[in-house]
């Protein structure tokens, strides 16, 4: 009767409001909004109440703490340059690279005062687990010289909780990569499961404590609505200091709660209690919250397509060769390209459907 009248509803902000058909983020977002108990009261939150001493922060700069033996590619250092990233933007195909491309975003991001971050990147994986159907796959050894980058969707067997565990070894290497101690020691990371009330819905926070306390900083790994209480309090404490949110549960586009729970008319109570997103969104807006690295993926035309964003560049729009080797561009958009919007640019590009290309009716990729 519940799902009934939900659909019901749905049904009728459906009328009303323009949602997108075609929306980004994993496909495993919870679909409540029903706030937890403040963050101090939840258990085990003693222990990081405490995270951030009441100290003065001094703005810290992290381009000059990034590690320069990182093993990339020249075509991943020449797109770090100063002069090409808001202009440039190629696709990560390492894991390295892609740490290190979403690293050196975070502190770009930094130095021009952007101290609550939101990024949102593919995982690694291994390349025998991505087959449909599986009934059980490995977790992926974080054995940087095979992984795969694969989207946060449906493919996973494992559900929310392998993305975490996917997620957390991604977001410790891009940490280490930007806070670096002195005489070049990594600092010390936290992992803390206590804002996951559930122990299920695949959610944690990282707090790495370097020698300088200033130069702490905080991660919240696959937050989900019901932790924007948690992020809210951390992000108080915090000051100056970095807070990130690492591959949020919500999508990037809207659907029709999402929709009706923005506006201000009769329906945003009833969207958000519902599972809209809109109050969560602007809570995390009031708190200064911004995206600031971007790499999603889907399918199109049978093919792999990824989408790239920094935080000062337009969107950037790739497509995985028919040898899985590398990417082509595709082009580039100002505002999120959509569904259609791809596609247009595959046929501008001449690229047919990949079937098409496999049996040689259409040229390759």
């Amino acid at each position: 009767m519940i799902i009934a009248f939900r659909s019901f509803i749905l049904l009728l902000v459906s009328c009303k409001c323009d949602a997108a058909f075609l929306g980004g983020g994993n496909s495993f977002t919870k679909c409540s909004n029903v706030q937890q108990p403040s963050f101090e009261k939840t258990k085990g939150s003693s222990s990081i109440k405490n995270v951030f001493e009441d100290i003065n922060v001094t703005p810290r700069s992290f381009k000059s703490k990034l590690l320069s033996s990182s093993p990339v590619s020249d075509d991943v250092k020449a797109e770090l340059s100063p002069n090409n990233m808001p202009d440039k933007i190629i696709m990560p195909l390492s894991f390295d690279e892609m740490v290190q491309m979403t690293s050196q975003a975070m502190a770009d991001a930094y130095e021009k005062g952007l101290t609550r971050q939101t990024i949102r990147l593919l995982l690694p994986r291994d390349p025998a687990n991505i087959q449909l159907g599986q009934m059980f796959e490995n977790d992926a050894n974080i054995d940087t010289n095979y992984l795969v980058l694969s989207p946060c969707d449906e493919t996973w067997q494992g559900g929310i909780m392998q993305l975490y565990r996917a997620a957390v070894p991604t977001m410790k290497a891009a940490i280490r990569e930007l806070s670096i101690n002195a005489g070049g020691m990594p600092p010390k990371i936290r992992e803390d499961r206590s804002v996951d009330q559930s122990g299920v819905d695949g959610v944690g926070l990282l707090v790495s404590q370097s020698s300088t306390p200033s130069e702490d900083m905080s991660c919240f790994v696959q937050p989900t609505q019901e932790t924007v209480s948690s992020v809210e309090s951390i992000s108080d404490q915090a000051g100056d200091r970095l807070v990130v949110l690492m591959n949020p549960q919500w999508r990037i586009t809207d659907d029709a709660l999402d929709a009706a729970s923005k506006d201000g008319g009769i329906w945003r109570g009833l969207a958000s209690f519902l599972g809209g997103k809109g109050d969560s969104m602007q809570r995390l807006s009031d708190a200064g919250f911004q995206d600031i690295f971007t790499l999603e993926g889907y399918v199109c035309k049978g093919g792999d397509i990824r989408l790239a964003k920094r935080f000062d560049s337009d969107w950037f729009v790739f497509a995985a060769n028919d040898d899985a080797t590398g990417y082509i561009k595709l082009g580039t958009m100002k505002d999120r390209p959509t569904y259609q919007d791809v596609d247009g640019m595959l046929d501008d590009k001449g690229i047919g459907l990949k079937y098409a290309r496999d049996f040689g009716m259409t040229p390759k990729i």
